[in-house]
């Protein structure tokens, strides 16, 4: 199925290393079975993880027993859609990646708010 991003572009990868996404395929894609919509790549920043973890989702404690390492700010992660914004309105949502959101983010998001967090706004 073809993959496309917040740009009406080809979905491009999000992280290899940390290994990302809901499939755990390095990218933030939407086969319509992901309960949370982990469709935004994002880079991780300490003040975002902080958040994150204020609000009862802790990323940066590893979870060997789930393959997962924790996340370090500078990280590239597949996000949901809604943690996203939440933290966006709290002012504390990390930078995105255009290129690699898949379209369905905009069901939450909008692209103005995307876009004013990108680190590839003319993409």
């Amino acid at each position: 199925m073809q993959q496309m991003n917040v740009l009406g572009q080809d979905l491009q990868s999000c992280s290899y290393d940390p290994l990302t996404g809901y499939y755990r395929t390095g990218c933030c894609e939407n086969r319509g079975d992901d309960p949370g919509l982990h469709v935004i790549c994002v880079i991780c920043t300490d003040e975002f993880l902080a958040f994150s973890a204020s609000v009862g989702n802790d990323l940066s404690t590893p979870m060997p027993q789930y393959g997962f390492a924790g996340l370090k700010a500078g990280d590239q992660w597949c996000l949901c859609a809604s943690r996203w914004q939440e933290a966006f309105e709290a002012d504390a949502a990390p930078k995105v990646r255009l290129a690699s959101t898949h379209v369905s983010a905009l069901e939450y998001c909008s692209m103005a708010d995307l876009r004013s967090h990108a680190v590839d706004p003319d993409a």
